[in-house]
């Protein structure tokens, strides 16, 4: 088959098998496009014409549709070209606003309590007429997937960065402290703490890779962590703690420092810091608004990481 066997395949070919691939159904592949369903049924069988293999199973008598095994393989590719028209789409838009528009930004729990608000206020001031329009998740690759596709400008994530087409620009050094009751004997521990004074100390846990390391090293000295409960909410985990129910390993910015029922302790270099950075698509049109963004955040930060020296080193 040579490649000009495919010059009469089009974009809405593929947009309809992409379609009816997630709908399961030529009704609601019309009504998710706004075609009639006999449009969509046409641009499958072009599509089928063109590539001459069936991609759509219509069996009688039921109501959803399956791809084939040739649908699935070339939906696959479908994905990714639409995923990229869509990255043009918004290249474009970016590049015709200018200064002005809408800036879509990627964000989780503790740079939304500690780094956004000043960054939001000092970023306003200059830029106006730029619209933030944030999208909060807990995982950091759902978030650079959404950056991939086009549907985000920015995300605040953690190096190291998966393989992809990102760049970053590092922000921050969050180091990992030992989050305990005030009445806890290790506050008065010889500090830093090394990670072998956790042993039998129960451990608020989360789901984020760095606390999964943790308590890997932990294992590493022949300790098993005793993990009685876990959250991805900081708050919950610190009220948890304050409660005297146990202790929290957490990146400095996960914790609220005004909380007067527990206390913040130093560890040992055992436990690298977390990394924040803000990643962008390196092959899509950066605005200037965009790249005004990095460097706002790039201040703010700098002045969080002055704020923790003292803390960090007492």
């Amino acid at each position: 088959m040579e490649l000009h066997d495919w010059a009469g395949l089009e974009l809405r070919h593929l947009i309809a098998l992409q379609t009816v691939a997630r709908e399961r159904s030529f009704g609601r592949a019309a009504e998710s496009l706004g075609y009639t369903q006999s449009a969509v049924s046409h641009q499958i069988a072009a599509l089928e014409g063109l590539v001459g293999q069936r991609v759509v199973e219509r069996s009688r008598g039921h109501r959803s549709v399956e791809l084939t095994q040739a649908g699935t393989l070339l939906a696959r590719h479908a994905d990714a070209i639409v995923a990229r028209l869509r990255a043009a789409q918004a290249d474009y838009v970016a590049f015709t606003e200018g200064a002005a528009g809408v800036l879509r930004v990627g964000i989780y729990q503790s740079v939304g309590t500690r780094i956004l608000p000043t960054l939001l206020r000092d970023f306003a001031t200059a830029w106006q007429r730029v619209e933030i329009r944030l999208t909060e998740d807990s995982a950091d690759g759902q978030l650079l997937s959404l950056v991939e596709r086009g549907e985000l400008d920015l995300t605040f994530t953690v190096y190291p960065l998966p393989a992809g087409p990102f760049e970053a620009q590092e922000l921050l050094r969050d180091p990992y402290l030992l989050l305990v009751s005030r009445n806890s004997p290790l506050c008065d521990a010889r500090q830093p703490l090394a990670l072998r004074a956790l042993e039998d100390v129960p451990l608020i846990g989360s789901r984020m890779c760095k606390s999964a390391e943790v308590e890997d090293r932990l294992r590493g000295y022949g300790i098993e962590p005793r993990v009685i409960f876990r959250s991805d909410d900081n708050g919950t985990v610190q009220g948890l703690v304050g409660a005297g129910v146990g202790a929290a390993v957490l990146p400095r910015l996960a914790i609220d420092p005004s909380d007067e029922l527990t206390r913040s302790l130093p560890l040992e270099a055992e436990v690298a810091p977390r990394i924040i950075c803000l990643a962008w698509h390196r092959d899509r049109f950066r605005s200037a608004a965009a790249r005004a963004f990095v460097e706002a955040a790039r201040a703010v930060c700098a002045e969080l990481q002055l704020e923790s020296l003292p803390a960090i080193a007492a």
